[in-house]
């Protein structure tokens, strides 16, 4: 049908909480928002949200993989399984997520991702988030030593060339040499630069965020931590205004206090829900390869042999509920699933519920499980 109403919905919207209302969806966007029930004269095309909650579709800036798929894999395959993973769980939007590798093996996903844009099964692909090679061995985590390096202008150029404006976000270690180097040559080529897998000063970190660096890659984790007489990269982060953090809320990652710490600081529109997610998001527990490492899973926690953390299993629904849990409102948590990465992204017309904008929107039970996903105003996801 051309045009329909979901009505009998709790909406979230940008000015707070619609506690009943409905909307008109139009050729994919929202064409009408209102309270109280659809017009009568309407009847005919009346989709019931039975007072489910209605939220803006969520946007996962950062996610290597899920449903047994890494995306670094090589496969087409893989990104499409992902698509529909993120459907399944609220995201609508993503970016595919590489690791640390040699540059054939990047260059081989940006071929993939090229070929799938445009056709996939689910969640949208907004581009691609390079996560390195450039990062400092100090802070690897569970990036694979083997593949890190410094910075080089001209292997980034090939990347470029690749990839064009697909590439939408580098996390580098920018205290490595050639980072504030490689800092301004991709902000000048409008690419977002994110720190993380530093080893990064207060003072170096000062220095890249004016080279142009504006984004925290999974904030605290991967990083220098604070300490009160050297308070690095994260302190750094917290007083400059323009640069946003992102934050795995797993019940791992991060304590619950400073979850609401990095709330209280940033503010919602300074704060990006990921999930940084592997291979095992919607599998369990098991032993997976990722990352050129033997990744163990256990009660949903996964690790290195030597116990590091290696990425996480947390889906974009669970994250947002585990963030309203800890005692951040709703409307907060949904602008950070949401609208903050849409802004991020420079996707004016996703991540809100208003409108003109993207019908791209979520319907949730009260315990934050999806009971279906619209894309453009269709269904690529229903839990029935």
């Amino acid at each position: 049908m051309d045009a329909f109403w979901i009505e009998n919905v709790r909406v979230v919207t940008e000015a707070g909480l619609l506690e009943d209302a409905s909307l008109q969806l139009r050729e994919g966007r929202v064409a009408q928002l209102q309270e109280g029930r659809a017009p009568a004269t309407e009847r005919m095309h009346v989709l019931d949200g039975e007072r489910h909650l209605l939220i803006p579709g969520m946007i996962d800036v950062h996610i290597h993989g899920a449903s047994g798929h890494d995306m670094m894999d090589g496969t087409r395959e893989s990104i499409e399984q992902v698509s529909r993973a993120c459907a399944a769980t609220g995201c609508t939007s993503f970016l595919v997520t590489s690791v640390s590798s040699a540059l054939e093996p990047l260059l081989h996903l940006i071929d993939r991702v090229r070929e799938t844009i445009g056709v996939e099964p689910g969640a949208l692909i907004a581009g691609i988030h390079a996560e390195g090679p450039y990062l400092n061995a100090k802070r690897k985590g569970m990036q694979n030593e083997a593949s890190l390096r410094h910075p080089d202008l001209q292997e980034m150029q090939l990347i470029l060339e690749r990839a064009g404006p697909l590439l939408k976000m580098v996390t580098l270690a920018p205290e490595l040499p050639g980072g504030l180097e490689l800092t301004r040559f991709l902000r000048e080529r409008g690419v977002i630069v994110a720190v993380a897998h530093s080893d990064a000063t207060y003072e170096e970190a000062l220095a890249a965020f004016r080279h142009g660096a504006t984004h925290i890659t999974h904030c605290f984790n991967g990083m220098r931590p604070i300490h009160h007489r050297d308070p690095g990269l994260i302190v750094a982060a917290f007083e400059q205004p323009q640069v946003s953090v992102q934050a795995i809320v797993d019940h791992v990652h991060l304590h619950p206090a400073i979850v609401r710490l990095m709330h209280k600081l940033k503010g919602p529109q300074g704060m990006v829900l990921i999930t940084d997610a592997l291979q095992a998001m919607g599998l369990g527990d098991g032993v997976y390869q990722f990352g050129g490492h033997t990744v163990t899973v256990e009660a949903g926690v996964a690790r290195l042999t030597d116990g590091t953390l290696a990425s996480s299993t947390v889906t974009m629904n669970e994250a947002l509920r585990n963030t309203v849990e800890l005692g951040i409102s709703l409307t907060d948590a949904v602008t950070m699933a949401a609208t903050t990465p849409a802004t991020l992204l420079g996707l004016p017309n996703k991540g809100r519920i208003a409108v003109g904008a993207d019908a791209d929107l979520v319907l949730l039970d009260r315990n934050f499980s999806v009971i279906w996903t619209m894309i453009r105003g269709r269904k690529v996801f229903s839990a029935a």
